[in-house]
């Protein structure tokens, strides 16, 4: 357990304390963890993850019972005059985001796009490399063709084509890392030609796509938390007096929990977007140009949630399954990774029943 020795506490109660004050520094605080580790660090993706009994510990399971309580009084808060109160602020504050959504994605796509064709040799995200000299050329094709309503679905088309080769080059398990690729990918085409596929909005494709890209991230810090040590030690001073170990873990749990409240209710996503996109944001200003560029996709796409001011009633069963539809998803992400990877690299980390 961690000792909190500024407030005098016991080694017992630090570490209580601390696994409850360590999410609400996290989210106040720029955090070495908001940054994409392997934009920045050393990572072996092949690598034997830690093992399921040491990632599931006594503040594992204190952190995820406070990320289940804050997810229940977020829709018990949404039901009452109160919460409609804020969805009402929400709605005047963002409406021309609202009203613009897709003139950002594009204008955001196209700086993306461009910073790729300028860094040259980059597929979709700073770590995966290539010396294909084609790709940095359509890259800068695929930003031009933002510019025009109707060859946005060309864009889509051409980041399912770098998502494809990325995945030949790099595998499976770590493209992983991006789904939220493919969910503007569907996001632009669907724009494009005006569809709506099952009659699904395409901003709740993308939104599905991004939700499902950070519980995955979330549960990588649980997998590998020595990928970030080199971070945390320059910069001791993010973890708030906790120690790594303790902060990472911390770190994917508010991971996981905003990403899971991006698919839940519509008050309880919407100030989930806000929190992440506050927390990629104030990562730039930490670790810069290189975050700014990589992050700015699904930057974009958290503001249009944060404005969509689609509505519908909270239903008190939504609050009392919010425990177990919240436990179900972290089984699940939790046994693809680790059932994933065994299946891939070989050696398991599942606990020996």
């Amino acid at each position: 357990m961690v000792r909190v020795a500024s407030f005098g506490l016991s080694s017992r109660q630090g570490g209580l304390a601390g696994a409850i004050l360590a999410p609400f520094a996290f989210v106040v605080g720029t955090s070495p963890a908001a940054a994409h580790v392997k934009w920045f660090c050393a990572f072996d993706v092949a690598g034997q993850p830690r093992g399921l009994e040491q990632v599931l510990c006594q503040d594992f399971e204190w952190l995820v019972a406070l990320a289940i309580g804050c997810l229940m009084f977020g829709c018990l808060a949404e039901g009452t005059p109160l919460g409609g109160a804020l969805l009402n602020a929400l709605d005047r504050i963002t409406m021309r985001i609202r009203t613009d959504t897709e003139l950002l994605v594009r204008a955001t796509l196209g700086f993306f796009f461009v910073s790729l064709w300028g860094m040259g040799g980059t597929i979709l995200t700073p770590e995966l490399k290539t010396d294909l000299a084609w790709v940095p050329w359509l890259q800068l094709a695929l930003a031009a063709c933002l510019i025009w309503r109707r060859t946005m679905p060309i864009t889509g088309a051409g980041i399912v084509v770098l998502f494809a080769l990325a995945v030949q080059q790099y595998g499976v398990f770590h493209l992983a890392d991006y789904p939220v690729f493919l969910g503007v990918a569907v996001y632009l085409i669907c724009q494009g030609f005006d569809v709506r596929p099952f009659d699904i909005r395409p901003l709740d494709i993308v939104r599905w796509a991004a939700a499902i890209t950070l519980m995955w991230a979330s549960v990588e810090k649980w997998a590998y938390p020595q990928w970030t040590d080199p971070l945390l030690a320059a910069k001791p001073q993010m973890t708030m007096g906790a120690t790594p170990e303790l902060f990472m873990t911390a770190a994917g749990v508010i991971e996981f929990t905003l990403a899971f409240a991006l698919i839940w209710t519509p008050l309880v996503r919407r100030a989930a977007a806000i929190i992440l996109a506050a927390i990629f944001v104030s990562a730039v200003f930490e670790f810069g140009k290189v975050d700014a560029i990589g992050h700015s996709g699904i930057i974009v796409v958290l503001l249009g949630i944060a404005a969509d001011d689609v509505r519908r009633v909270v239903r008190v069963r939504e609050v009392a399954l919010a425990p177990a539809w919240y436990g179900a998803a972290l089984a699940a992400f939790l046994a693809m990774y680790y059932v994933g990877h065994a299946s891939l690299f070989g050696a398991s980390a599942l606990p020996v029943i």
